[in-house]
């Protein structure tokens, strides 16, 4: 080959070509990936006019998921010493969505502390089926507010030891610190916990898997429903929507550093402690726990 003049040998050529190429691959693919983070995506569940019936799909098959697998078992301690600590027996979780890994906490808590904890679903857009289903199921233990919360703003009257499973991230970080506000004005403690690792790899497993399990375990979600069924098998609105919401959610996961940070700014006086737990399967939790110092 000639060039300029010069000659280079062919293969020569084709080895470099190839080279240029793949660094060319491998930082493009780095900076979409920053772009992506840096860019604040949507998620279907948070969309005001999303369907009912397809977000009731969607969270119940977190549910499903996260109380299948007991992914949140770790943090148990975490949360058990705060709730000893702020002397809490009473726990509402906010952006529960169709009650998340409520089910399976309490269980785990009562396992290995022998204490029964009593727990208030609520959530923007509450499912209401899933909350009776609970509420039935645990007679009585687990109870929910059947109409809509915000987090950021959460009636005063509703009280309670916070926590949010698996939320914390559809909340951008000035409404972040605004939820955690909200919990040290109304002197509760608060438990934020998300599961999840911010790379590559999880978004593969998340576009392998979730159609996977949606195909094999949908059949075994309660309470079960004709819309489950048709947007599932027939019009696959529901899983397509979580492998969004799933890959977005992984890209916006918070830092323990970025977690304790909010923590402090929102409350200075509180007691703090931010970290990661892993669970049985290698997935990480970040964690955010903060309580009231003692009057």
């Amino acid at each position: 080959m000639t060039l300029n003049g010069h000659l280079f040998p062919l293969h020569s050529f084709k080895y470099n070509q190839k080279m240029v190429l793949h660094a060319f691959s491998l930082h493009g693919m780095s900076f979409l990936l920053f772009l992506i983070m840096k860019i604040r995506l949507f998620e279907f569940e948070d969309l005001p006019w999303f369907p009912t019936k397809i977000r009731e799909g969607m969270t119940d098959y977190l549910r499903f998921i996260l109380n299948s697998a007991n992914l949140y078992e770790p943090i148990t301690p975490l949360l058990y010493e705060a709730l000893e600590k702020s002397d809490s027996s009473l726990v509402l979780d906010l952006c529960s969505g169709s009650g998340g890994a409520i089910e399976n906490i309490q269980k785990n808590i009562k396992r290995y502390y022998k204490r029964d904890i009593h727990f208030i679903l609520s959530d923007k857009y509450p499912n209401l089926p899933s909350y009776k289903f609970l509420h039935h199921k645990t007679s009585g233990k687990i109870f929910y507010v059947d109409h809509s919360v915000d987090a950021t703003a959460v009636p005063g009257h509703i009280k309670g030891f916070r926590t949010i499973f698996s939320g914390f991230h559809h909340f951008n970080r000035q409404k972040a610190i605004t939820v955690i506000k909200d919990a040290v004005n109304a002197r509760q403690g608060i438990a934020i916990f998300d599961g999840g690792d911010k790379n590559i790899f999880i978004i593969v497993a998340i576009l392998i898997a979730h159609p996977l399990l949606f195909f094999a375990c949908t059949p075994f979600f309660r309470p079960l429903t004709f819309s489950k069924i048709l947007f599932t098998y027939l019009i696959p609105v529901i899983p397509i929507c979580t492998i969004w919401d799933g890959i977005v959610s992984v890209l916006r996961l918070y830092k323990p550093s970025e977690l304790i940070n909010m923590g402090k700014q929102a409350g200075p006086h509180y007691n703090w402690t931010a970290g990661k737990v892993r669970n049985r399967f290698g997935m990480k939790i970040a964690y955010l726990v903060g309580y009231p110092p003692p009057l």
